[in-house]
């Protein structure tokens, strides 16, 4: 059970929040209880979905978002992320179940994603701290300065939802996938 109340249905939620999770149901069609739980305040839920937005129009493929989400939600420990993304891996961005255990690991059996995985992990561990190697190896791999600075970003974003989960323990409302260990 969260640790904060969930508003049940988007009618419960917060006045300013409300458009937004009309939006996010339009979108998916239905409102993940991630969505309810951070609607509790409007402008988190506002800053979420404008960064993931912009992030989505971005210059990566979403097959490497969510690769990418996988192995950030392993490092991180969020069992929450990990189910979402499982879910969302294998039924938007046909993942197969090889590669999520391969993105799950900080790695990806697609040559050119495999870079983009390995660098968002090891950002994620040494929380930025990475050297300058690292950030050759993603231009040898082919990635530009900004895909380089999309997936910074990406572990940023996919970072906070994991905190965010963690904190307040969202109820999962996907196919349960347990984290290995934070």
């Amino acid at each position: 059970m969260s640790r904060i109340p969930t508003p049940a249905t988007i009618a419960e939620a917060p006045e300013k929040s409300q458009p937004l999770l009309e939006a996010v149901n339009k979108q998916l069609g239905l409102v993940p209880n991630m969505f309810r739980l951070i609607s509790t305040s409007p402008q988190a839920l506002e800053g979420y979905l404008g960064l993931s937005g912009a992030l989505g129009k971005g210059a990566l493929p979403a097959a490497t978002r969510e690769r990418i989400a996988l192995a950030v939600a392993e490092v991180n420990g969020c069992s929450y992320c990990l189910s979402a993304h499982t879910y969302l891996g294998k039924n938007v961005a046909r993942l197969d179940d090889g590669e999520i255990t391969a993105n799950r690991n900080g790695a990806s059996n697609d040559p050119k994603a495999d870079a983009a995985v390995r660098f968002a992990a090891k950002v994620a561990r040494a929380r930025g701290h990475v050297a300058e190697a690292e950030l050759s190896a993603m231009k040898l791999a082919g990635y530009t300065d900004a895909q380089v600075i999309e997936i910074v970003l990406h572990v940023a974003l996919n970072t906070w939802t994991n905190y965010f989960n963690e904190v307040f323990k969202t109820d999962i409302d996907f196919p349960v996938v347990e984290a290995r260990a934070a």
